[in-house]
């Protein structure tokens, strides 16, 4: 079962919060990719409150879904995620969040969360004429 986040007054700026569509639990799903190298770290999960202190204090905060609280990358593990820029995408539904990882971005020790189990795909190829 998945918690929602706490409802609180939101402290984000308004024209932040009119730009965002979160979904039915109010979270808006965060890619976070490595700043200088464009590699793709992880994908977690922000409502108001998470994202209002990723832009704040310079580490990223999500909103954990199967522990129903708020939580900052590195705090326990040590592999911290130093915010370099956060973009919001044409539909609101999505945020970037480039950072500066320190270690791992993954619980399992890796790198990125997408090391280990890639799907075969077709692979396309451009028809230029």
């Amino acid at each position: 079962m998945m918690s929602q986040p706490r409802t609180q007054e939101s402290t984000l700026p308004e024209e932040i919060r009119q730009g965002l569509k979160r979904d039915d639990q109010g979270l808006v799903a965060a890619v976070i990719q490595q700043y200088d190298t464009g590699e793709v770290l992880m994908l977690g999960w922000m409502d108001d409150e998470a994202l209002q202190r990723t832009l704040s204090t310079g580490r990223v905060t999500f909103w954990s879904r199967s522990r129903a609280e708020y939580w900052r990358k590195g705090d326990t593990s040590g592999h911290r995620q130093y915010v370099k820029s956060v973009a919001l995408d044409c539909d609101g539904d999505a945020l970037l969040v480039q950072v500066d990882q320190v270690g791992a971005a993954c619980h399992t020790g890796t790198r990125t969360c997408f090391d280990e189990r890639s799907l075969h795909a077709v692979t396309g190829h451009r028809d230029d004429h």
